[in-house]
């Protein structure tokens, strides 16, 4: 498979790189009996896959799923714990070691800005740092069953990892506190009835209907994409609407007005034909 790229995928310890597409990534993590729970080198493993895959001009979609009964039921505790118990755990450095991750965040996920989307598709609980990461994402896409929430106030710690600052955003400030301060657990469509969540599907329908909108993405303009993806980002991030426009058209049009899929599509459109788009060099 890595030949069909410019260069091979990162390794992977804790998840499983697959390609139902050709433009697409699937990424499942893969500690099914943990629920999925990411350890501190799986930080930095899905940063390197993530940017590997930002920088793959034939890749213009990714998902991420899990393996099993969870989707990613957040930090790996046992792993944090066992650092507590050892016999260096007094050293900060040690300690600022344990708990660090990647700038992009839970996953490389929960504070990534990146350049292409990234979807959910949420096959069950999606807890603390998983849910971190489903609140960055660019769509979800979540199965009957599923359950969400923040749950780190119950063990007395707090979602440090984005969501905090992000959630207010999506779903208001009452709806973030209440997630935010009890911790409780919100079933699928309640998550959407809130903006959370794209939308519902049967249970093991998640990946498959992740992988149909990923490939009607794949089949737009990647450039399109990018750009359309950065212009809505900003908007989201607290940019002014002006002042976003300002931005896109500044620094992200000229160089998509420059390409070759911008007259592709309008020639493609006049002559009623499909478009048949190139990698995007943005």
């Amino acid at each position: 498979m890595s030949t069909l790229f410019t260069t091979p995928p990162p390794p992977l310890q804790s998840a499983i790189a697959t390609f139902p597409h050709p433009a697409v990534l699937l990424v499942t993590l893969n500690r099914p009996k943990d629920l999925n729970c990411i350890s501190t080198p799986g930080h930095y493993e899905l940063d390197a896959l993530w940017r590997w895959y930002d920088t793959e001009p034939s890749l213009r979609c990714a998902i991420l799923t899990g393996n099993g009964r969870a989707f990613c039921a957040g930090a790996d505790l046992k792993e944090w714990h066992a650092s507590q118990s050892s016999p260096n755990s007094n050293s900060t450095s040690n300690s600022e070691t344990r708990r660090s991750m990647p700038p992009s965040g839970f996953g490389g996920l929960s504070r990534r800005s990146g350049k292409k989307p990234i979807i959910c598709a949420v096959n069950g609980a999606c807890l603390g740092g998983g849910c971190e990461m489903i609140i960055n994402a660019d769509l979800v896409i979540a199965e009957r069953g599923a359950v969400f929430g923040l749950p780190e106030v119950k063990i007395g710690v707090v979602a440090l990892a984005g969501a905090l600052t992000r959630l207010v955003r999506t779903v208001g400030r009452q709806r973030a506190m209440e997630m935010a301060l009890t911790g409780r657990p919100l079933d699928a469509q309640e998550v959407r009835d809130w903006g959370l969540v794209n939308r519902v599907v049967e249970k093991g329908e998640g990946v498959r209907e992740a992988v149909r909108v990923a490939v009607v993405i794949a089949g737009n303009s990647p450039d399109s994409v990018i750009v359309s993806r950065e212009g809505v980002k900003m908007g989201w991030e607290g940019v002014g609407a002006e002042e976003g426009t300002r931005l896109v058209l500044e620094n992200w049009y000229s160089k998509m007005d420059k390409g070759e899929n911008m007259k592709e599509g309008v020639r493609s459109f006049v002559e009623k034909r499909k478009p048949e788009w190139v990698p995007s060099k943005l």
